[in-house]
């Protein structure tokens, strides 16, 4: 080999080790603005809490109408086995990082884009990124982890690092299907956060993706109903007077309305004002009130509309109001059975579907 091939590897040699030892240094110099930019945040937003979309669709009415023994509703405490926070709560914090988180994305309802990151990403740098991953258009938007040690996270945490994200998108709610814009709206955050952190992304294809979300709206759209009661009162009551006889009766305060919970906390209807404001809203006293029944959303029960008629008559008797039907007709003795009857058929279609009544996944659908 001559002087000169000796001298050409060597300076090949020498080029490639500058050309690395420049994206080190490039490398380092990224990271540190980074860290500038985005500092460090302890706290948990998770925990805190174009074209247009297809119309909503409105869910179906069922036409109502002897009492029977009411139970008292209660809060009841739960099995730790039952119930992921109570579990996570009675273990010890060091054997929690060795833990899975229980909840996972839902083939059935969501679609999935991960996120690999090249390195592990400190959850600190992260978070101040999760809160405008929260909604995605009129769709709720859920953030799943993996840590650098192979355990799966439903909430991140500013101590761990981690390998991968998974952005889990809904495909249906009352608002629609997914749309085009939001799932473009879906992969340009996800390709954002890529671009910052130096990962890699997937998802499926965007036609199959609205496919999925058209099909799910569209089992969704014949099962939804809802069934609700007028109370009528003869003259503007307070709202206080209103919401104390509500309480007395067993309701609880929720949203903008009240609800009658289940022994284990589950909304089985609610009671709110006709026009949507909140009970307690403004000066001026109550006139009507509504009892609503969102079948897909309330744990499958016998008597789910006669439990309703009967505390809708106690309600009226104490509030010296008339208590109708959604066809604004009184009730006809009898005509809760009836109804009662039909709400069977619906829960066992829902069961079927794969959305059975009252579930986390039929409350995210049917919202």
């Amino acid at each position: 080999m001559s002087d000169l091939q000796i001298g050409l590897i060597a300076l090949g040699v020498l080029l490639i080790l500058l050309v690395l030892g420049f994206n080190w240094w490039q490398d380092r110099r990224v990271r540190r603005k980074m860290q500038v930019h985005f500092p460090s945040s302890e706290q948990d937003p998770l925990l805190g809490a174009g074209e247009m979309p297809a119309a909503p669709r409105a869910p179906a009415a069922a036409t109502p109408a002897s009492p029977v023994q009411r139970r008292e509703p209660g809060i009841g405490a739960r099995d730790p086995d039952e119930d992921p926070v109570a579990a996570a709560a009675a273990v010890p914090v060091a054997d929690q990082a060795e833990r899975d988180d229980a909840e996972e994305p839902d083939p059935a309802s969501e679609v999935v884009i991960e996120i690999h990151f090249a390195e592990p990403v400190r959850g600190a740098d992260l978070l101040p990124y999760m809160q405008s991953l929260r909604q995605i258009g009129r769709k709720p938007l859920r953030v799943f982890a993996s840590t650098d040690r192979g355990r799966h996270r439903a909430r991140l945490h500013g101590e761990e690092s981690y390998a991968s994200l998974q952005l889990a998108l809904l495909l249906a709610n009352r608002s629609g299907p997914l749309s085009a814009i939001e799932w473009s709206q879906a992969w340009a955050r996800a390709q954002d956060l890529a671009e910052r952190f130096e990962a890699t992304i997937e998802g499926p294809d965007q036609q199959e993706v609205l496919e999925r979300g058209a099909r799910l709206d569209a089992t969704c759209a014949a099962l939804d109903t809802q069934v609700g009661l007028t109370l009528l009162l003869g003259t503007a009551r307070p709202a206080a007077e209103v919401m104390n006889v509500a309480r007395e009766l067993g309701f609880a305060n929720g949203g903008t309305g009240m609800s009658w919970l289940t022994d284990t906390g589950a909304v089985r209807f609610t009671l709110s004002r006709t026009d949507g404001a909140p009970l307690d809203a403004g000066m001026g006293g109550i006139t009507h009130l509504t009892l609503l029944l969102d079948v897909p959303c309330t744990p499958a029960d016998p008597r789910a509309f006669g439990r309703m008629v009967d505390v809708g008559r106690d309600l009226a008797t104490r509030l010296r109001a008339e208590l109708i039907d959604d066809q604004g007709r009184g009730l006809v003795d009898g005509a809760d059975k009836v109804i009662d009857e039909r709400l069977q058929v619906l829960f066992g279609q829902l069961e079927e579907a794969g959305l059975p009544a009252g579930s986390e996944r039929s409350k995210r659908v049917f919202a």
